[in-house]
């Protein structure tokens, strides 16, 4: 499903992993990567079939509920930033990120200043 949805398929970790699934089927995924000092909110996925449901709201909540650490992510383009905004998320700047995520997203962001790719990071704010 990440593949598919051509999210970023580095750090993959499965067991990191929290999915939805009906009849057997994988519908809906959601990943809460682990950094030193900070967790990540990345790889959701929700099958378009099964989108409108709101289960990416439900997974992307019980992973906000999960998070231990300052909670952040990336997203491309407005429409997903005003979807997480909706979740209590905000718009920073890379040079407000914990060192251990700055090279992690440096990368996306080196690609939204050469190629114009609309990468927005976002830390979850309660």
């Amino acid at each position: 499903m990440v593949l598919g949805a051509k999210l970023d398929p580095t750090q993959l970790r499965w067991q990191q992993f929290w999915t939805i699934e009906c009849e057997e089927k994988l519908v809906a995924v959601a990943q809460l990567r682990e950094f030193p000092e900070a967790q990540e909110l990345g790889s959701l996925v929700v099958l378009p079939s099964w989108r409108g449901r709101g289960l990416g709201t439900y997974l992307t909540q019980h992973l906000i509920d999960r998070a231990a650490q300052p909670l952040y992510l990336e997203c491309l383009g407005d429409r997903l930033a005003k979807f997480y905004a909706g979740l209590g998320f905000v718009p920073i700047s890379h040079s407000e990120l914990p060192q251990s995520l700055k090279l992690k997203f440096g990368i996306s962001q080196l690609g939204r200043i050469l190629f114009k790719i609309p990468v927005i990071i976002m830390q979850y704010r309660d």
